[in-house]
C-alpha cells in the first residue's frame, strides 16, 4: 500500500513553468505571487502559505491530518492475533530514509519507540518545517552535513517528534541545501536588480591546509528602494593554487554579469591580493591568544606568542603565494580592478595596529605576564566575581575570555578592566610571583592609553558586528577620513616614557597605510556629504571645496569611465533620469486665481550652487541616508552622488568573519566538510537573513 498522500501542497498553486532538474515556477492561487523551487523540495510553497495565508495553510494541514488519520485507521483493521500479541502492518519508510522508496514495515505492540505511529510523508508540512530547521542549524553553525547520520542526533529527533523521518545525508547536501542556495540566488538577483546604487567588495581567503586553496567572496552593498543599506553575498567561488590574477578577475567579472551588476558598481573595495588573503586576527602579543590560533598543529609553539610579529607578517605576505609571484600579483591586481578600487579601511586600520605592536617587542613580556596573572585569578577568584568584574565580557558558566576576546580591541578592553581592578584581585587571590610590578602596570597603562583612540575607531566601524557577525550594519567610508585625522592628532600629541617604539611604529604605519586617505577625492567627497561632518574637519576649506566640485562633476556626468581592461565598467555609472513630476494646475496663470501672487519661476541649481547652500547649513547628527532621502528634492545632484558614495563600506563584510570560522573547520582534526559543501554553507550563512527572514 503506497503511503504517498494525495493531498499536495501544489494543489494551492498553478504551475506555469517546469524546467530541468525538477525546477518549477508556480503562481499562488490566492494572491498570484510567483514562487520558484524544485518539485522535490516544496518548503518554499509551505512557507509562503504559512506566512501569507494562515487560513489556507491551516486548511492544508487539516486535510493532511484527516488523510493520514483515515489511512492509519484503515491499516489498524488489518491486524492478526499471534499468541495474544497484537500485530499489525503500518507503512514505514525503508532504510533509504525519506529520500528513498517507501515500503511496508511492521511495528510490534502498537508502534515503535515513543509511540511514533505513521511516519510523516516527505511533503507533509511538519516534515518540511523540521527539515528546514535542521538545514538552518547546519548553515548557522557551519556544521558538517553528516551530523544528520549521527546516532545521537537521530535519537534526539525521535524523542522530539517520533513521526519525523530523518533525511539522509545525500539528500541534505545533494538536494535540500542546493535548493536553498538556488532560492538565495533568485532573491539576491531580484534585490540587486531594483537597487538605487551599489558597490562591491572582494574577499579572498587562502587556506594553509592541503584540502583546498581558498575561496573568493563577492559581496554587493546596495541601496534598496526604501533607502536602506543592505548587503548580499553574490558568490563564493573556490580558488586553487594555480589560480592566477587573470582567472580571479575573470571569475569576478562572470559573477557581476550573472547578477546584472556589470557597469553599475560605484566602487570596488578590494585590498591588494596579498593583503586580502585572510590572515590571523590581530591580537595583543602573548595575551589571551584565541584557541583558533593556539590549536594549529602546523605552527611552532614558540611562534604562537608572536602572532602579531614577524611570523604573522610572513603569513600575510605569503597568503597567496602558491607560485611566488607576489609582485606580479599586486601589479596585475591594480591594473585589473582599475581606479575604482579602494582599500578596506577596517583592514588597513588593523594592519596599522599590527605593525605598531610588532615594532615594540618589550610589551610582549608584560602582556605574557598579565596573561599568566589572569589565568591564575580565574582559578582562584569565584566565577560570579569575575562576571561582575568584566561586566559581560565573561559569559555565565565560563572561566576564560578566549571565546569573546578574539581581536586586539576586545583584548584591550579586557586588559583595561583587569588593570582597573588589579589591587582587588591581588587581595582576593594572593598571586605571589605572577603579581604585576609597578613598572609593568605603568607600561600596560601606557599601552592602553596609546591604543584607546584606535579602539574607538575600530568600534565605530564594527559596532555590534563583533559579537553578532550576522548583524546587517553598514558603515560607510565617510568615517574614515575623520578617524585618520583624529589618530594622527592623538599620536602627535602623545608622549610616552615606556612605549616610545610603539608610538613611533604606529605613526609610521599610519602615514604609510592611512594617511593617503586624506588626499583621496573619493574620501573627501564621502566625508563632506555626510551631514554630521561637512567641511568642519578641513583645515583648508577652499581647497577641499574645489576638490569636491571636481569629484562631484566627474560623477554627475554621463560619460563612461576609462577602459579598465574589462567590461565590468562598460556601462555608465549614472542612474537613469527620473520621469518629470506632474505639474499642478496652479502653476498656469488664469483669471480665477489672479488675486494670488505669482511665484517667481524657479531655475535649476547648478552643482556649485547646491554645494554652497548645503555647506551653509549647520551640521546635523541625522543619519546620512535619512538626510539625503529628505533632501533629495533640494539637492538632486548632490543626492545622486551621496547615495552612491555611501554604498562603499568601511568595515569587513559578513563573509570575512565567516571565512575566519571556516578556517577552523578545515583543520586536519576537523576536516569533515568537503570544500564544495563548505562553499554552499558559506553562501547560505552569508545570505541567511535574505533567505529566511
Amino acid at each position: 500500500m503506497a503511503s504517498v498522500s494525495k493531498v499536495s501542497i501544489l494543489d494551492y498553486f498553478n504551475i506555469v513553468f517546469e524546467g530541468e532538474n525538477g525546477k518549477i515556477e508556480s503562481n499562488c492561487k490566492a494572491c498570484g505571487t510567483r514562487i520558484q523551487a524544485k518539485r522535490s523540495v516544496t518548503s518554499n510553497f509551505v512557507t509562503h502559505l504559512k506566512r501569507k495565508h494562515p487560513a489556507i495553510y491551516d486548511d492544508f494541514v487539516k486535510r493532511k491530518d484527516m488523510k493520514r488519520e483515515g489511512y492509519s485507521s484503515a491499516c489498524l483493521h488489518s491486524f492478526t492475533t499471534n499468541g495474544g500479541n497484537p500485530r499489525f502492518t503500518l507503512p514505514v519508510t525503508t532504510g533509504a530514509g525519506a529520500g528513498g522508496g517507501e515500503g511496508v514495515g511492521t511495528l510490534e505492540g502498537g508502534g515503535g519507540p515513543g509511540g511514533g505511529g505513521t511516519k510523516f510523508d516527505r511533503h507533509d508540512p511538519r516534515q518540511v518545517l523540521i527539515s528546514e530547521a535542521i538545514a538552518k542549524m547546519i548553515v548557522l553553525d557551519l556544521q558538517p552535513v553528516s551530523i544528520v547520520e549521527n546516532q545521537g542526533f537521530r535519537e534526539l529527533l525521535q524523542l522530539l517528534e517520533p513521526r519525523y523521518t530523518p533525511e539522509p545525508q545525500h539528500y541534505m547536501q545533494g538536494q535540500l541545501l542546493p535548493a536553498y542556495a538556488y532560492q538565495a540566488q533568485l532573491a539576491t538577483r531580484q534585490a540587486v536588480a531594483s537597487a538605487h546604487a551599489l558597490s562591491l567588495s572582494l574577499d579572498l581567503w587562502r587556506n594553509q591546509s592541503h584540502t583546498a586553496s581558498g575561496y573568493l567572496g563577492v559581496t554587493c552593498h546596495y541601496l534598496a528602494s526604501d533607502w536602506q543599506m543592505r548587503s548580499a553575498l553574490l558568490a563564493c567561488l573556490p580558488l586553487t593554487c594555480s589560480s592566477s590574477v587573470s582567472r580571479v578577475l575573470s571569475d569576478f567579472d562572470e559573477v557581476c554579469h550573472s547578477h546584472g551588476v556589470s557597469g553599475r558598481a560605484f566602487c570596488v573595495v578590494a585590498d591588494p591580493f596579498s593583503a586580502t588573503a585572510t590572515a590571523r586576527p590581530c591580537c595583543l602579543p602573548g595575551f589571551l591568544v584565541p584557541p583558533l590560533l593556539t590549536s594549529r598543529q602546523d605552527d611552532d609553539p614558540a611562534d604562537q606568542d608572536l602572532n602579531n610579529g614577524k611570523h604573522a607578517e610572513q603569513w600575510i605576505s605569503n597568503g597567496h603565494g602558491c607560485n611566488g609571484e607576489d609582485a606580479d600579483w599586486g601589479e596585475s591586481w591594480e591594473q585589473g580592478l582599475g581606479v575604482c578600487r579602494v582599500d578596506c579601511f577596517s583592514r588597513s586600520l588593523e594592519q596599522c595596529v599590527r605593525e605598531g605592536l610588532f615594532s615594540s617587542p618589550q610589551i610582549s613580556s608584560a602582556l605574557t605576564k598579565v596573561a599568566r596573572f589572569y589565568n591564575y585569578i580565574t582559578s582562584a577568584v569565584p566565577p560570579e566575581k569575575l562576571i561582575q568584574l568584566f561586566d559581560g565580557w565573561l559569559p555565565a558558566g565560563t572561566r576564560n575570555l578566549h571565546d569573546t576576546a578574539v581581536d586586539w580591541a576586545a583584548q584591550l578592553k579586557v586588559l583595561r578592566r583587569l588593570l582597573d581592578s588589579v589591587e582587588f584581585l591581588e587581595e582576593m587571590s594572593s598571586p605571589g610571583e605572577v603579581a604585576l610590578s609597578s613598572s609593568e602596570r605603568a607600561l600596560l597603562r601606557e599601552l592602553i592609553d596609546i591604543l584607546e583612540p584606535f579602539t574607538e575607531a575600530w568600534d565605530m566601524v564594527h559596532g555590534d558586528t563583533q559579537r553578532d557577525p550576522q548583524t546587517d550594519r553598514h558603515v560607510s567610508i565617510s568615517l574614515a577620513l575623520p578617524c585618520v585625522l583624529g589618530l594622527r592628532k592623538h599620536l602627535s600629541e602623545t608622549s610616552t616614557p615606556h612605549c616610545p617604539a610603539l608610538l613611533l611604529g604606529l605613526s609610521q604605519s599610519l602615514e604609510r597605510l592611512l594617511a593617503p586617505i586624506l588626499e583621496n577625492p573619493l574620501y573627501v567627497t564621502a566625508t563632506t556629504l555626510d551631514p554630521q561632518f561637512k567641511l568642519t574637519w578641513s583645515s583648508n576649506p577652499d581647497w577641499h571645496k574645489q576638490v569636491l566640485i571636481e569629484e562631484l562633476s566627474k560623477h554627475c556626468t554621463a560619460s563612461p569611465p576609462a577602459d579598465l581592461n574589462t567590461d565590468f565598467h562598460s556601462q555608465s555609472q549614472t542612474l537613469p533620469t527620473p520621469a518629470p513630476s506632474p505639474v499642478s494646475s496652479l502653476s498656469r496663470p488664469c483669471k480665477l486665481f489672479s488675486f494670488i501672487k505669482q511665484r517667481p519661476a524657479t531655475q535649476a541649481k547648478s552643482l556649485e550652487q547646491e554645494l554652497s547652500v548645503y555647506l551653509r547649513e549647520e551640521p546635523t547628527d541625522e543619519e546620512a541616508l535619512h538626510y539625503w532621502r529628505r533632501k533629495a528634492i533640494d539637492f538632486p545632484l548632490l543626492a545622486q552622488v551621496a547615495k552612491r558614495a555611501f554604498t562603499i563600506p568601511a568595515c569587513d563584510t559578513v563573509v570575512e568573519s565567516i571565512f575566519s570560522t571556516a578556517r577552523r573547520l578545515l583543520l586536519p582534526e576537523r576536516g569533515h566538510i568537503l570544500p564544495k559543501n563548505l562553499e554552499t554553507l558559506i553562501y547560505l550563512k552569508a545570505n541567511y537573513k535574505l533567505l529566511w527572514t
